[in-house]
């Protein structure tokens, strides 16, 4: 082994992955924040937060299936010093992010009770969870070109001028959810109310910031007139299995979650998952997402170099440094989690299986990581078919099918759930390690890149 390249490859990682890492700590602050804040309303607040959060997270997909596709465009073309090409797939993101987040808008307000109603639970959860969906997808439009902007700046390179937007935006957001939820320093106690309108301005803050940077001389990629139509092409057919792929894990979750609920103490088991996987995403997310953010960026900028061995290795050598350091993480959660889970909840039963589920998210760890930088490493190869197969399968037949056979049909109940979970983040890291390694990903992106021009 190659020591010293490799430390060359983990130094470039770490350049490019610890701003998104702040970034997203802030993010997942929040997203924590929220549920503490909501768990000293009461148990039905956390079921109805985290209920409502599964329909907030379908424009987190497109957003994050979009920004793939830009991410892909924009990583290849400023390695292959394509910038009119390059600003132009940034341009048609960002107008297909922002058309595409209106109709969450007419959901939200016509149809938040019965989307939230169909998971069986209480009528007060119902009422709680429809409130606070309709003021979050009031600027689903805003979030969604946030997420693309970010990422298209990411892939020239830049992951700083979104982690300085995002933590200025987060800690509003943090800041809003308790004041306005709790009713600090003379502000109205709006409860869930107020943990909604704080996320929803930060939506909004998040998306106007940076704009403002792509427009401005700072950042490498700006906005240009839109002339060719094989670039919006190829950004959707890049982003739509990526979206896919989002839709299916959040597919997966609701009869999941159903599941939880049908369970004997069924609210105290699915607040232990929420919970459990919140202190998960919390501790290990942030480095997830960074790891994945600079395997697309690494991969992508070789390829446009034209060195798809050095775009190989570096997608390996980042995966190899994510099993490392979150899976030693996910390791150290098995041993904390009882202490870990009490910051939420005082709930008996609520903390056992809150403390279950931390440990189990936490022996996952490492398959997750490797899912995320790997599948990173195939997007930013416009590669985006394979990890759409590992996560769809993985979700379908073992997160909720295995979950269900072993909990509900065999009768092991909570304890099949904590099976199917693992087996799952399993499976999709050895179906997307495979196809990283076998296969001819390069060939794709190269042969993308000649269709819009990109490459000589």
């Amino acid at each position: 082994m190659d020591l010293g390249r490799l430390r060359t490859v983990w130094t470039r990682v770490f350049a490019l992955a610890w701003p998104v890492m702040a970034e997203q700590t802030f993010r997942t602050a929040m997203r924590t924040t929220d549920v503490l804040v909501t768990a000293l309303f009461s148990p039905a607040a956390v079921v109805a937060i985290g209920l409502a959060d599964l329909y907030g997270r379908f424009p987190l997909r497109i957003g994050l299936g979009l920004g793939g596709g830009a991410i892909a465009l924009s990583s290849q073309d400023t390695g292959a010093a394509s910038v009119q090409n390059r600003d132009e797939a940034v341009t048609q993101a960002l107008l297909v992010g922002f058309l595409l987040g209106l109709p969450f808008v007419v959901v939200g307000l016509l149809f938040g009770q019965p989307l939230i109603a169909v998971f069986g639970a209480s009528s007060e959860v119902v009422a709680l969870g429809a409130t606070y969906l309709a003021i979050v997808f009031a600027t689903a439009p805003f979030r969604l070109v946030a997420l693309v902007a970010a990422r298209s700046l990411q892939g020239t390179g830049d992951t700083r001028t979104p982690m300085y937007v995002n933590v200025l935006a987060n800690s509003l957001n943090i800041t809003g959810s308790v004041v306005l939820g709790l009713g600090l320093f003379g502000a109205p106690r709006l409860e869930i109310v107020g943990v909604g309108l704080a996320t929803a301005t930060a939506n909004v803050v998040t998306a106007t910031l940076l704009v403002a940077a792509i427009a401005s001389p700072q950042t490498a990629a700006s906005f240009t007139r839109p002339r060719k139509l094989v670039i919006v092409r190829q950004l959707l057919t890049v982003s739509a299995p990526r979206m896919a792929e989002g839709f299916a894990a959040e597919l997966a979750e609701f009869p999941f979650n159903a599941l939880l609920l049908g369970f004997p103490s069924g609210e105290a088991v699915n607040a232990g998952f929420q919970i459990g996987r919140r202190i998960y995403q919390q501790v290990t997310g942030p480095l997830s997402r960074g790891y994945n953010v600079a395997a697309s960026v690494l991969v992508g900028q070789s390829l446009g170099a034209g060195e798809p061995a050095e775009a190989r290795y570096d997608g390996r050598a980042v995966a190899a440094l994510g099993v490392l350091t979150v899976g030693t993480i996910g390791l150290l959660l098995v041993v904390v989690a009882p202490w870990g889970v009490r910051l939420f909840t005082d709930d008996p039963e609520t903390i056992r299986y809150a403390t279950a589920f931390t440990r189990v998210y936490g022996l996952a760890g490492g398959a997750l990581v490797a899912f995320s930088a790997l599948s990173g490493g195939l997007q930013g190869a416009s590669e985006t078919r394979i990890p759409f197969a590992a996560r769809t399968t993985g979700m379908f037949g073992l997160f909720l099918g295995l979950s269900w056979l072993l909990g509900e049909t065999l009768g092991y109940g909570p304890v099949g759930a904590y099976v199917g979970v693992v087996a799952a983040y399993v499976w999709m890291a050895l179906v997307v390690a495979w196809g990283f390694d076998r296969s001819d990903w390069a060939s794709r992106a190269a042969e993308l890149m000649a269709e819009r021009g990109s490459a000589g």
